[in-house]
């Protein structure tokens, strides 16, 4: 990578076709507004505030960017509501896939809590059966239509609730099966992650992978609680680690002994800008964590977290990132790089994901520039003629 070509800035077109890896994303809070009207009225669910798909997709972004935390819960319900039965979870995960691939996504994790989707009668065998189907089913899909993607799936169990070790233990017994991994969310005031050691513990002893939601909304504790008593492999959103960094006038930077231990172990971060824009977490781009994390070269990744909620996508992440930081293409593939680094796949699939994927796809990218400016010089060399 030439001086040159390492500072280029990307165009939205180039973000989108950009090669893009996504570890943060909730399958609940991703679907399409119209797929939520037609399985409503397909199950007989009468409680969605609009019936109309744009109006209803207004809805959810208004209900996120209220700042009042029972709508922002109140628009997971209707998503949730809706993925009851296993033609629905199918869909919703076949459409996911897609959804991704079209943004230029090529590896994911999406996460969902299968505690949630059971009021129909299905087991939890049974969701995730029908997830992992969505997901097949919507590679394939990408795939003839010119995309290539790879899902896992992440299982996810709610903090507040008792089905830890459960849960836990259905994601070991599906890990060969399209599942990757597990996860813990929720609100985390109140809740520590260490009242679900059994199920780390229980993970630990069989080798297995899992994030931890920590350092959104609660702050250094909850980081400090996921890895040192729980042994998080990487920290879901874990922002709030810039509460254990000082900067000072003169621009010099210190870290705490957590900070440091983060930086130092390569712990990755899921990042989600827009999201923690919606909570709190930052108060504008300019203003987010990101920058300075990337400045001081933490595992730092990018995410979308609740694509409906947010309104948004990796591309649409990525844009706001180079408008705000003004982040060359280099900059794009050092995110993209962190996070298939990270990923819970096996070390030789990251590696030929990483070598032969990601890496050609944005020399690609900043070749394109070459070729612009020698048409650029063609055409001032034939204005001189």
């Amino acid at each position: 990578m030439t001086s040159e070509t390492q500072g280029v800035i990307p165009t939205p077109d180039q973000i989108r076709r950009a090669p893009k890896v996504l570890l943060h994303d909730h399958l609940d809070g991703g679907l399409r507004p119209a797929t939520i009207v037609e399985i409503a009225a397909q199950t007989g669910y009468e409680g969605l505030p609009e019936t109309d798909p744009e109006k209803l997709g207004m809805w959810f972004r208004e209900a996120a960017d209220s700042g009042s935390l029972e709508r922002y819960l109140e628009t997971f319900a209707h998503t949730c509501a809706v993925m009851q039965t296993r033609d629905a979870l199918v869909r919703v995960a076949a459409e996911c896939a897609e959804d991704l691939a079209a943004d230029g996504v090529v590896y994911a994790e999406v996460r969902y809590a299968p505690e949630q989707h059971l009021t129909a009668g299905l087991s939890l065998e049974e969701v995730v059966e029908a997830v992992n189907e969505g997901f097949r089913e919507g590679e394939r899909r990408a795939l003839a239509a010119g995309h290539r993607i790879r899902v896992g799936a992440l299982l996810t169990a709610m903090r507040h609730a008792a089905r830890a070790l459960e849960i836990a233990e259905l994601a070991n017994r599906y890990r060969d099966l399209g599942v990757v991994g597990f996860d813990i969310a929720g609100a985390e005031a109140g809740y520590p992650p260490t009242r679900h050691l059994d199920a780390f513990e229980y993970l630990k002893r069989e080798n297995n992978h899992f994030t931890i939601h920590a350092g959104e909304a609660f702050g250094l504790p909850s980081i400090w609680q996921a890895l040192q008593w729980c042994g998080a492999d990487r920290l879901g959103h874990g922002v709030r680690i810039i509460d254990d960094i000082d900067v000072a006038e003169d621009g010099s930077v210190k870290l705490g002994r957590l900070a440091a231990y983060v930086r130092d172990k390569r712990i990755p971060l899921e990042l989600c800008p827009s999201s923690n824009l919606q909570t709190g977490a930052a108060s504008s781009y300019a203003e987010h964590p990101i920058g300075l994390l990337r400045r001081l070269h933490f595992r730092a990744t990018v995410n979308t977290d609740n694509r409906l909620m947010s309104d948004t996508s990796m591309s649409r992440e990525f844009e706001h990132l180079v408008r705000t930081f003004r982040y060359s293409l280099a900059d794009l593939q050092w995110f993209t790089v962190n996070a298939m680094k990270s990923a819970f796949i096996p070390f030789d699939e990251r590696l030929a994901m990483i070598n032969e994927v990601i890496k050609p796809g944005y020399a690609e990218l900043r070749s394109e520039w070459l070729f612009q400016q020698t048409a650029v010089t063609s055409t001032s060399s034939s204005g001189n003629v």
